[in-house]
């Protein structure tokens, strides 16, 4: 494999990777990383888009370098955060993208990746993020 000779850019899929194995693990899902890949990319979406464009920015800085190129795919920053912001306006976001095939139970797949994040994101920007969520969005990173 032809390497850059910049750890942080030879070493990016191997991270993005890891995330989705752990992911993959957590949803009891055998190996389908593609799938893990859409939940992740998803629901960081719907995390950004209910950020103001601050915080949004703050989580990113603490996001792998390939992480962080999806977060920020067809984002625009004027647009946030969104409104309505409720809790089933979040899921739905998340559900949308899951249409051929539907997620069984999309809260517990969102609890899965905000766990992902609690692992790999420092404790205080995960409640910075928390934070900046109404209480019904912000229990489920509980």
């Amino acid at each position: 494999m032809h390497t850059t000779g910049v750890s942080t850019l030879d070493h990016a899929p191997q991270v993005v990777a890891e995330w989705l194995n752990e992911l993959c693990r957590d949803m009891d899902w055998a190996a389908d990383k593609g799938r893990a890949y859409l939940l992740l990319r998803s629901t960081l979406h719907a995390v950004r888009d209910f950020l103001t464009v601050e915080e949004a920015v703050n989580l990113s800085s603490q996001l792998p370098v390939l992480v962080r190129g999806f977060y920020f795919e067809g984002w625009t920053p004027a647009r946030t955060p969104v409104h309505p912001r409720s809790k089933q306006d979040f899921l739905d976001r998340v559900a949308a993208n899951f249409s051929k095939v539907p997620l069984d139970n999309v809260e517990e797949a969102v609890v899965a990746v905000f766990d992902l994040l609690r692992r790999k994101v420092s404790a205080g920007e995960i409640d910075q993020v928390a934070h900046s969520m109404r209480k019904p969005l912000r229990e489920l990173w509980e």
